[in-house]
């Protein structure tokens, strides 16, 4: 494959599929050259060990408008966790960085996670409820896919899940690459600011037990602690994060799912399988986004060829779980397959923080839907899927099912 013909994002048969050409670069242009969205070109990595390595490597972190990086949006569309130019940001690079995940990171524990569990359960039942009672064909996203982790981060930062619907706004904005004008990007990141600053001052008013909460309490009695820049910016990648990303992983497992209805008799016969299923779904997603891009401000040997420094590199790791280099039978879904040590959340000291928060709500979602709706399958043709545009995550619009 000549790597000047490679454009991302690449094309697909359906939004569940790979692009047909992972195979070949992996096997022949492991280091390719791609244009991105805005006409930049960027060094695309597809192979498991090279973007694990890459990942894993301190040295190189996500660009900022400051390294003179190639950009993902053309001008004037990209939101900022494409442009990397929010007003207020979490420390990216070094000890700044190391010290916020550790601060963070302390609410994200798994045995927190199952803590949440059982009220995660309650709402999941609820939300399923109502979509019955609705009858159908129904939208999955809209009716549990979507609310469901929404309701739980507002929860975990004490913001009113009511606001949900300019969450949503504000988010695809932030992840916008071609889906928003420059003029409508500022708007939202002006509102969405100034949002959690406002929050952010109630709960130095009077703390209370959520995240950012616990957040202002620990800094003083540490006597320090994060600024309210910080802090605010905490709040609002956090709920990005913690509900746009999972929305979109509950829409896509259900598609995968359903979509070969062996797959979810499977599970029906044998629901132990819940846990290694969403890590399989995770690891076979073809749809996750971009990938994770990095900035080498030095060289770097990649796959037996020097990057030079200056270089962007777009880590793939939805191609990188696709490698049979890594796992047998990478092509096919096996829901019982263990060992996974897929890179849907990344690794290193940059790898998601609420990947526990994800896994217990893909859970959740799957072992209620197989208890309570058995019969559940998608109401159109895999084909039929329509994939979410213009963002720098993937999703489906909508996942219409029936019973």
């Amino acid at each position: 494959m000549a790597d000047q013909d490679l454009r991302l994002p690449l094309p697909t048969d359906t939004p569940l599929d790979p692009p047909a050409a992972w195979a070949e670069l992996r096997a022949r242009c492991p280091v390719a050259h791609a244009t991105l969205p805005s006409g930049d070109t960027a060094v695309y990595l597809t192979r498991y060990d090279d973007v694990r390595t890459l990942l894993s490597d301190p040295r190189f972190v996500r660009p900022t408008e400051r390294d003179g990086a190639a950009r993902v949006a053309p001008e004037g569309s990209g939101g900022a966790a494409a442009t990397g130019s929010a007003a207020v940001a979490i420390p990216g690079r070094g000890e700044p960085h190391q010290r916020w995940r550790r601060r963070v990171g302390k609410y994200f524990t798994a045995k927190r996670m199952t803590a949440l569990r059982p009220g995660m359960t309650r709402l999941a039942e609820d939300l399923v409820d109502a979509m019955l009672a609705q009858g159908a064909p129904a939208d999955l996203r809209a009716s549990l896919g979507f609310p469901l982790p929404v309701h739980v981060i507002c929860d975990l930062l004490g913001v009113p899940a009511e606001d949900r619907d300019r969450f949503s706004r504000w988010s695809d904005s932030f992840l916008s690459v071609t889906r928003y004008t420059a003029e409508e990007i500022a708007t939202a990141q002006r509102e969405f600011t100034a949002y959690m600053a406002r929050h952010v001052a109630a709960k130095r008013a009077r703390p209370t037990d959520d995240l950012l909460g616990t957040l202002i309490t620990d800094g003083e009695e540490e006597g320090g602690g994060p600024t309210d820049d910080e802090l605010v910016a905490t709040g609002m990648g956090l709920l990005v994060a913690g509900h746009e990303t999972t929305a979109n992983m509950i829409g896509k497992m259900a598609g995968l799912l359903l979509g070969d209805r062996s797959r979810w008799e499977r599970l029906l016969a044998d629901p132990s399988l819940v846990r290694t299923a969403v890590e399989e779904s995770l690891r076979f997603d073809a749809n996750l986004g971009f990938g994770l891009r990095r900035y080498l401000g030095e060289d770097a040997e990649i796959a037996g060829q020097v990057v030079p420094a200056g270089s962007t590199v777009v880590c793939s790791m939805p191609a990188a779980n696709r490698d049979e280099r890594a796992f047998t039978g990478a092509d096919a879904m096996d829901l019982a397959r263990t060992p996974n040590p897929h890179l849907a959340f990344g690794v290193g000291p940059h790898s998601c923080l609420g990947q526990a928060l994800a896994r217990t709500e893909l859970q959740v979602v799957l072992e209620t839907l197989l208890r309570r709706v058995p019969t559940l399958r998608l109401a159109v043709p895999v084909a039929g899927l329509r994939k979410t545009e213009g963002l720098l995550v993937g999703g489906l619009r909508e996942v219409p099912v029936r019973w």
